[in-house]
């Protein structure tokens, strides 16, 4: 398996052929509940027919053209964005890590243009996740992916809630900009509590540093409102957006608010592929299931699937805490998450495991009520498999 693939992946033996909402079928023509929808991007589900229709269509008009050449939708796509968002001006990209790396190039340039160069360092959190090319592996914290590819950029990383910690580094380092996940994904799904985001944002307007909301996972319409961090009334400088927004195809955004609209000048930023007509059209039918309401069953079901968690939580020592919110969520266990992940596969549900002790649960956002009600069952077979005593005090995620 695997022959001419460089080994980067640790990959399941099945072979996915066909899907359905949030069902996949393999090529044996078992059925598997998708509780992971592509790592949180299929938010539309598989097999959906606007989606469907609208791709067939563009390939037989026009796939690519390059950003030399205009093509009717990218304006369209990039105008909702920004009034989704309350930004002023998008860059589309081709994922989320190349949108981490427009914003940092923006910050950068942002610097220089105020006449303040020397402020080229970052700030992060503890837990962040921000991608694997080498400017966003920097803002990584996790050292594993980071220690192979040293020396990356300067960051400095301030423990999540920390205030006084955060204000101290940006008082005395200055650095170009601050990068955070409102919702941390590969951290355990651990959400920032909007005082913290608020005062972020406050002590970034202070010091004069640009504020930089990584939304990749947690952002388009993910936790039922269309950036977790609206639900705490903040608006960042920059928001990078990926995952959803071409509905299983690739693609990402960094946009910026009006004071950093104009930053870059021709030529200092660009990408062969990216806002193709092809990923356009695929974002025009997610952005229409947006404005149909799609986020009130992203609502709805999100709360219905906490219920269930909270109610396994109850039932099971082995669940330890529920996290997150909407359809983002996190069941955190005394266990090692990836032996359960495992078992639940072998039941057919498909979920992973973030931050070791952790099980990432994020469904598209079209899953029905009744294969909530699916998972919640499988869920509670499979735990009642494991030990229900509380093991032995360890290190675990915070």
């Amino acid at each position: 398996m695997d022959e001419g693939l460089m080994k980067t992946y640790t990959r399941a033996d099945e072979v996915f052929v066909a899907g359905r909402g949030a069902v996949l079928q393999d090529s044996t023509g078992r059925e598997f509940l998708d509780f992971l929808a592509g790592i949180a991007v299929s938010a539309l589900g598989h097999g959906h027919g606007a989606l469907t229709a609208a791709l067939r269509d563009q390939v037989g008009r026009i796939v690519h053209l390059s950003n030399l050449f205009r093509h009717p939708y990218t304006e369209q796509v990039a105008t909702r964005l920004c009034r989704l968002t309350d930004m002023a001006a998008a860059f589309f990209t081709n994922s989320g890590t190349e949108g981490v790396e427009c914003a940092l190039k923006l910050a950068r340039k942002a610097m220089h243009n105020r006449g303040t160069p020397q402020r080229t360092s970052f700030v992060a959190l503890e837990g962040g996740f921000h991608g694997r090319s080498l400017g966003a592996l920097s803002l990584t914290w996790n050292e594993k992916y980071r220690k192979p590819f040293v020396p990356l950029q300067q960051v400095t990383w301030v423990a999540p809630e920390d205030t006084q910690a955060l204000a101290r580094v940006l008082q005395t380092e200055q650095p170009a900009a601050l990068v955070i996940e409102p919702i941390q994904g590969e951290g355990g799904i651990r959400e920032l509590s909007e005082a913290f985001l608020r005062a972020a944002r406050e002590l970034c307007t202070s010091t004069g540093t640009i504020l930089v909301h990584d939304e990749i996972q947690s952002g388009c319409g993910r936790t039922g409102r269309f950036l977790a961090a609206q639900a705490a009334s903040v608006v960042p400088d920059v928001v990078v957006l990926a995952k959803p927004i071409g509905a299983g195809l690739p693609m990402g955004v960094c946009l910026a608010n009006a004071a950093l609209a104009d930053t870059f000048s021709k030529g200092e930023h660009g990408s062969t592929f990216a806002g193709g007509p092809l990923v356009c059209r695929a974002a025009l039918v997610f952005l229409d299931e947006i404005d149909r309401g799609l986020l009130g069953n992203v609502q709805d079901r999100g709360r219905q699937l906490r219920a269930g968690l909270e109610q396994l939580q109850r039932e099971f020592k082995i669940v330890r805490e529920v996290r997150g919110r909407g359809l983002m969520l996190g069941l955190r266990l005394h266990h090692s998450a990836e032996q359960v992940q495992k078992a639940l596969y072998r039941s057919g549900l498909i979920v992973n495991c973030t931050a070791t002790d952790v099980l990432r649960i994020v469904p598209p956002f079209v899953v029905t009520s009744a294969q909530i009600d699916q998972a919640i069952t499988q869920l509670r077979a499979t735990l009642a498999t494991f030990p229900t005593t509380e093991p032995p005090a360890r290190k675990v995620s915070t």
